[in-house]
């Protein structure tokens, strides 16, 4: 399966694939993070039950503190 996150394509090897699994491989799991899927928000009480599909569009923004 590919998805295009943050505008590059990736390879997704499974199948059942959802927002908080994507969110683990990137380490952002403990983060305060804003999920975009095909151009709609996704709350984080959703994470673990919406599943991504071949070709979805999804977008993550997370904060960095610094100065």
């Amino acid at each position: 399966m590919e998805i295009r996150l943050n505008g590059k394509n990736i390879d997704i090897s499974s199948n059942t694939y959802t927002i908080q699994d994507l969110l683990n491989e990137y380490q952002l799991e403990n983060r305060i993070v804003i999920v975009e899927v095909n151009k709609e928000i996704i709350y984080k009480e959703q994470y673990s039950l919406t599943h991504l599909s071949n070709g979805d569009s999804v977008e993550l923004i997370h904060f960095v503190g610094g100065g």
